[in-house]
């Protein structure tokens, strides 16, 4: 039986700037870095409030073949790779702080039907959304 959901992968160049971006603007911690062979590192972080989900941060390479990883390359040089979402208690101001700090966004703090969110980039490209749910359906009552 699945009891959860325990690592997701998130495409990058260069493991050590991106682990640094998460880290430094998203309060990420790392977790895990060992390499695996020629040119291949396993690079993980954690969130503190949810340390039993790792992300993955791989570079396209080995397992994907020479075509996937140079699609997969191109994706992300062209900033059209999606991310995670981050889970927000106010997305205006985490929006805010995270502009002040230097973090690009390409939209601002918007109501959705299930709450405020913003899209933000990583330092690869890659998309994040900044998410702060309602607390009950506003078309409930």
């Amino acid at each position: 039986m699945i009891s959860n959901i325990s690592l997701v992968t998130v495409y990058c160049l260069d493991q050590d700037a991106t682990r640094d971006f998460y880290v430094k603007h998203l309060g990420f911690t790392p977790c895990v870095d060992v390499p695996m062979g020629p040119g291949f590192r396993w690079v993980t972080i954690v969130h503190p409030k949810q340390p039993e989900l790792q992300v993955t941060l791989m570079t396209p390479g080995p397992p994907l073949d020479a075509d996937a990883a140079g699609f997969v390359r191109r994706q992300l040089e062209a900033g059209k790779m999606g991310g995670l979402g981050l889970r927000v208690d106010d997305c205006r101001a985490t929006y805010e702080e995270l502009s002040a700090a230097g973090v690009t966004f390409i939209q601002e703090p918007s109501e959705r039907p299930y709450g405020i969110e913003a899209v933000m980039r990583d330092n690869t490209g890659n998309w994040l959304v900044l998410a702060q749910p309602f607390a009950a359906n506003p078309a409930e009552g």
